[in-house]
């Protein structure tokens, strides 16, 4: 499925070269994952925790601009030093040259904050980029605000911390945790009001693979349940013919549920003693040979 998305958006000149290059170097079995939520809602946290669970590469807006050297990253830092929101165009493009790299490709990903509205999520798909699992983090408001006056940052390794919530038992780590610089108590208002405006279309976007998950609990609740829906497979979305068989005693009700499955579904039911039947009226040599149990009542 995957390799029929990739010949249509891609459409190349030589198909058969194409699909035994994309065969060599596509992992289907890697991860392909989006978390998504508000300010606050600890994205930093489940996206870490993912990428050191499955060996992962983890994507974020500060991973793109300040930790690759990617041809557009020049781009998107002199719209950052200016202040300027950097176009959704110019992300998608970061996103897509990062995820064509080779370890992205073998390990999988986890593209943490992206999309942020329904424009990028469609320049993703239109780039060939569908996440098989979108993780859509939620809390209150009141929750996330006070979860962002108590961020810590371990420098070291990057890994978010909270002076309440969750706070490192190792003393090490402790002293060397420091404030991030993080957004102030009204801009992260602004970015929540954003958020919520843009949400229910990236929900349609991606309905189909998300699932929303409550963080305001225990994290080590909120990662189980992450783990639960990651390690899930989506069914395949080509054509699916059902094939079912009923089996039980006489009198246990197979024909009126097989009719009633037909019926809902549109399936074709086959009921064997009126196969038999109709095969003895026919006179065939098969009904000739079947004729005798029929009439004797033998199975």
């Amino acid at each position: 499925q995957n390799m029929l998305e990739e010949l249509l958006i891609h459409q190349p000149d030589d198909p058969i070269e194409f699909m035994i290059n994309h065969l060599k170097q596509s992992n289907h079995d890697a991860p392909r994952i989006c978390v998504l939520g508000p300010p606050a809602s600890g994205k930093t946290t489940v996206a870490m925790w993912l990428c050191k669970h499955f060996d992962a590469i983890r994507i974020s807006p500060e991973t793109l601009l300040f930790k690759e050297t990617l041809a557009l990253t020049e781009e998107a830092k002199a719209y950052k030093e200016r202040k300027q929101k950097i176009p959704n165009a110019l992300w998608a493009n970061l996103i897509q040259e990062r995820l064509s790299n080779v370890d992205c490709i073998k390990q999988g990903w986890v593209l943490e904050g992206f999309p942020e509205n329904q424009e990028q999520a469609w320049m993703l798909q239109s780039s060939g980029i569908f996440p098989r699992h979108v993780v859509m983090l939620y809390a209150p408001d009141t929750v996330l605000i006070e979860r962002n006056s108590g961020k810590r940052l371990d420098p070291l390794t990057q890994e978010v911390y909270h002076t309440a919530f969750e706070w490192p038992s190792d003393p090490l780590v402790q002293q060397r945790l420091v404030e991030p610089e993080d957004l102030s108590e009204q801009e992260v208002a602004t970015k929540m009001l954003e958020y919520h405006r843009n949400f229910p279309d990236i929900f349609q976007n991606y309905q189909k693979v998300l699932k929303s998950i409550n963080v305001d609990q225990p994290s080590i609740d909120v990662l189980s349940q992450v783990l639960t829906f990651v390690q899930t497979r989506r069914q395949s979305a080509a054509p699916f013919t059902p094939r079912i068989l009923f089996c039980g005693p006489p009198g246990s009700g197979k024909s009126l549920q097989a009719a009633l499955i037909a019926q809902k579904y549109g399936v074709v039911n086959i009921c064997c003693g009126q196969l038999l039947k109709e095969t003895v009226a026919a006179e065939t040599k098969l009904g000739e040979l079947v004729k005798p149990y029929i009439e004797k009542g033998c199975p």
